[in-house]
């Protein structure tokens, strides 16, 4: 259990049977009165936000979360499987997955969290190399900015922007935080 003196940034809560996590935070006191807490809340489910506002003496629930360390085996159907080290099958739908889904490839190790023993995210390493399969010719035009970028798409059909040298065949590597162009793999 926390009290709400124990709100921080990036503390996971449970408010009325739902995984939430603080965003931003931040604590006033008035002249007069209780100390208030303004929090923005994100929920870790379908990812709405929202503020909310604490007095003194407010507590909240620690969600049943847990982690494990798995490994992508195959996807079929929109179903992507993965493993755990006693070799235990978990099941993730693409909708849990979002876009992590196109930087999957086989026996890569991630992160899922569980609320409940239901996955409800995952992390992948921060970067990782694919072959850019779609990709037009770069043209030098308006480069005033420094910063000309064309479109690219790599297997499975995600698409992102890449500097004018990356071609097609290329191995790029990407941050899957974000799902941006990081560098260009030599090789």
């Amino acid at each position: 259990m926390y009290d709400v003196s124990d709100l921080r940034k990036g503390i996971k809560l449970l408010i009325d049977g739902t995984p939430w996590f603080v965003t931003d935070f931040e604590f006033s006191k008035p002249g007069k009165g209780q100390a208030i807490y303004n929090c923005k809340l994100k929920n870790m489910l379908s990812g709405s936000t929202m503020s909310r506002s604490y007095r003194s003496g407010d507590k909240f629930e620690k969600p049943d979360l847990s982690q494990r360390q798995v490994h992508f085996s195959y996807a079929k159907d929109g179903i992507y499987y993965f493993t755990d080290e006693n070799y235990e099958e978990i099941t993730i739908s693409a909708d849990v997955l979002g876009q992590n889904r196109f930087f999957l490839c086989e026996d890569m190790e991630c992160e899922v969290l569980f609320f409940s023993s239901q996955p409800i995210d995952v992390t992948l390493p921060n970067f990782v190399e694919r072959k850019v399969v779609v990709c037009d010719p770069g043209v030098r035009g308006n480069t005033a900015s420094g910063k000309v970028t064309k479109p690219a798409a790599i297997a499975g059909g995600y698409e992102l922007n890449v500097p004018l040298f990356v071609n097609e065949g290329d191995m790029i590597r990407i941050d899957t935080r974000d799902g941006t162009y990081a560098d260009r793999v030599r090789g």
